[in-house]
């Protein structure tokens, strides 16, 4: 990677290319807390908005595995009285590969940054989330097309509480970040963000701790590093969260195309060969794809609104022309 070097103008975060047990080329930019003038580190944990589906799908998947699940479940028959719009024939799987067509309370084809319905303080766990999904009507039929749909994550989320009695975000940690050895990886409260965690900002200066809920759910909230998003990678596609089977559903291309060349499976997107997860919201943008046949992740992970997917593709690129 000497002869390659990432687009840094108007970035705020850390950029990483690793293969295995080896930094091919890492890159940190900016501050971390500006009051306070903490710099970035290799280290750094940031918030990743909508790449939390992925651990979300994972875990999805694992309670699956373990028979809690099936991938033909019927959300109605979990949820039972609660969130009656939700049409009976939705399936887990639906859920998955955003193919529900339930109404969504943050529908990105409506507005992607509309504000919360209910104070993000209260939004501290996700059995808190239910009002919020409320009283959005069927888009279309489960199965007709794919819709990409935040609720439906939650939902997922509350499935998975549901059917294993146990707290979403200690479910994920359970499943995905403890086998994977994400250590630096959990759902933190905004209001108490722990040390070496990005504080996000908005474009005006402000941060974003009014803008998203206290504790993240099923759709966001997730705060990882580039070191522990390499490591899930590795772990995801090594048998040590999903067996294999699980995982090629996972990666497997439900939807071929999304419409904008992107394909998706289940919380994963599918970027030619790479595998990616991808968030954006107030204050946070985080972008992670993986290679699998090389087996080289390039994360970029910044606390600021900033395009990064183009500088993750081109940087994967890089790897492939100079190795």
């Amino acid at each position: 990677m000497e002869d390659f070097a990432p687009d840094l103008d108007g970035f705020n975060g850390v950029i990483s290319v690793r293969r295995g047990d080896d930094v091919l080329g890492e890159w940190t930019v900016g501050l971390a807390d500006r009051t306070f003038a903490v710099p970035h580190t290799p280290d750094t944990r940031f918030g990743l908005a909508s790449g939390t589906k992925t651990f979300t799908a994972a875990t999805v998947l694992s309670l699956v595995g373990d028979g809690a699940l099936t991938l033909d479940t019927r959300a109605r028959d979990v949820l039972e009285k609660d969130l009656p719009l939700i049409a009976s024939d939705v399936t887990v799987d639906h859920l998955l590969t955003h193919t529900s067509g339930i109404g969504d309370y943050l529908d990105e084809e409506v507005d992607a940054l509309a504000p919360l319905t209910i104070p993000a303080q209260r939004l501290d766990s996700t059995p808190a989330y239910l009002p919020m999904l409320e009283g959005f009507p069927t888009k279309f039929p489960a199965g007709e097309r794919f819709s990409y749909c935040n609720g439906g994550y939650v939902v997922l989320a509350v499935i998975a509480e549901r059917v294993s009695g146990t707290a979403f975000a200690e479910l994920v940690t359970e499943r995905v970040f403890a086998p994977a050895g994400m250590t630096a990886s959990g759902f933190p409260r905004s209001d108490l963000l722990p040390p070496g965690t990005a504080t996000g900002y908005k474009d005006d200066g402000r941060t974003n701790v009014f803008e998203l809920p206290v504790v993240g759910s099923g759709d966001g909230g997730a705060h990882s590093t580039v070191g522990d998003l390499h490591r899930f990678w590795l772990s995801l596609l090594g048998g040590t969260i999903l067996e294999p089977r699980l995982a090629a559903r996972a990666t497997e291309a439900v939807t071929p195309d999304v419409g904008d060349g992107m394909g998706y499976g289940r919380g994963v997107w599918l970027d030619g060969g790479d595998f990616v997860m991808a968030g954006g919201d107030h204050g946070v943008t985080a972008v992670s794809r993986h290679d699998p046949a090389t087996g080289v992740t390039v994360s970029a992970l910044a606390n600021i609104e900033v395009p990064t997917f183009a500088r993750t593709r081109a940087a994967m690129e890089a790897v492939r022309r100079f190795g």
